[in-house]
């Protein structure tokens, strides 16, 4: 590694929560009452770990009570990234807006992982937003974006990826040409569906 280079760690690493998953949550709503509305309300809790108990729990459930909470969870700088994570699990097409709104924060984590829920969501009216995140100076929000772009399957976005493509870092070149190549068989499976001999044609 280059003298000076920052080191990207993820803030999952190292924390004593890591890697809690469905035994936990299962552990977690048994304690809290089982009641998605009680884990609803510890994103409001005085006690940081439980907001993040809390916002990781809800995207894993699955319930789309969850989501007005989680959207309003973006604006919580200690919870933030995982509520983004979390909508992203859900899909709920009511996270797009704010999600896209995300994609502006000082916070990379969130940048990174509200562009990782919006491929997951899947709109296209994500596409520009997440084009202009190519060019972030962090690695793993450009990785994201690639990823996110390629998931959509949207067109438009292939020319900045090809520009990506020549990025000094290997792992983002490789998320360029791998969004490129998801796009493109996106975009000849769609050609294939509508040509000429397609039903109704």
């Amino acid at each position: 590694m280059a003298e000076g280079t920052p080191v990207e760690t993820d803030p999952h690493e190292g924390h004593p929560e890591a890697g809690y998953r469905a035994e936990d949550i299962a552990r977690e709503m048994k304690k809290r009452g089982g009641d998605v509305d009680t884990l609803i309300d510890l994103l409001k809790s005085r006690h940081q770990l439980d907001r993040e108990k809390a916002a990781d729990y809800l995207g894993e459930i699955g319930d789309a009570r969850a989501v007005p909470a989680l959207i309003e969870a973006l604006a919580d700088p200690s919870i933030s990234w995982i509520a983004a994570e979390s909508l992203g699990k859900l899909g709920d097409p009511r996270a797009v807006q704010p999600l896209i709104a995300a994609l502006g924060s000082d916070e990379r984590w969130l940048r990174r992982n509200a562009a990782t829920a919006l491929g997951l969501i899947g709109d296209p009216a994500a596409a520009g937003p997440l084009t202009r995140l190519l060019s972030d100076a962090r690695r793993d929000v450009r990785i994201a974006a690639a990823s996110a772009l390629g998931t959509i399957g949207a067109g438009e976005p292939v020319g900045a990826l090809e520009l990506l493509s020549k990025d000094p870092d290997e792992k983002v070149r490789q998320a360029a040409l791998r969004a490129i190549d998801e796009i493109e068989r996106k975009r000849s499976g769609s050609a294939a569906v509508g040509g000429p001999g397609a039903p109704g044609n």
